[in-house]
């Protein structure tokens, strides 16, 4: 399953634009800061409607033609850029937010092993480290059942050894459980690392 986008939207001033020629494994927005790659997650999720275009992923059409599939029908597992945990539920609670009864490719437990987060689940979000919210996020997002992951800027505000740590847990989901991820980023290292292939804007 691939995604196969080609959008463009006015934001102000701007001319947001992106296409994405259809292909396997990890697509990677990649460009500076204000060229528009949230936008097109947030396009690609459901959030923000374009004035023209389709977005495909798989065989699905999810807008153009007349369609415009509502966001929580796209089964799009969004990780933010903050992880935006809820914080008066415990790690536990926030995995279960929005856990379908078939929880994603993994299952509820393998979920958590994959993760390395078990030892995390009676804890509150405010005592976790940049990278352990990152997880839990990442956990949360593939507990709701996804079709594909969007993720934006993913490693942003950590430290080298949380950053590497969410790599390896980015490379073990585009090269063992294989969903499709459309990936943002503005740091050329990452996007060559873990892309698949890069799509460059701005």
């Amino acid at each position: 399953m691939s995604f196969d986008v080609d959008v463009a939207r006015r934001l102000g001033d701007t001319e947001v634009a992106c296409r994405i020629e259809p292909g396997e494994g990890l697509t990677v927005l990649f460009g500076p800061s204000g060229a528009g790659k949230t936008s097109v997650l947030n396009m690609v999720a459901g959030l923000l409607a374009p004035d023209a275009g389709h977005v495909r992923v798989g065989r699905e059409l999810l807008f153009g033609e007349g369609c415009d599939v509502p966001p929580e029908q796209r089964r799009a597992g969004y990780v933010f850029q903050e992880p935006r945990l809820f914080p008066h539920l415990r790690v536990l609670a926030n995995l279960g937010y929005g856990m379908r009864p078939d929880p994603g490719p993994l299952g509820f437990d393998e979920t958590i092993n994959f993760l390395g987060i078990g030892h995390l689940l009676d804890r509150w979000p405010r005592t976790l480290s940049g990278g352990e919210a990152r997880r839990v996020a990442i956990g949360r997002a593939l507990l709701s059942g996804p079709r594909f992951l969007l993720l934006d800027e993913p490693l942003s505000s950590l430290d080298r050894a949380r950053r590497e740590e969410i790599m390896a847990v980015i490379e073990r989901l585009r090269d063992e459980v294989k969903l499709p991820i459309l990936m943002v980023t503005h740091d050329r290292a990452e996007a060559e690392r873990l892309g698949t292939r890069i799509v460059e804007m701005g």
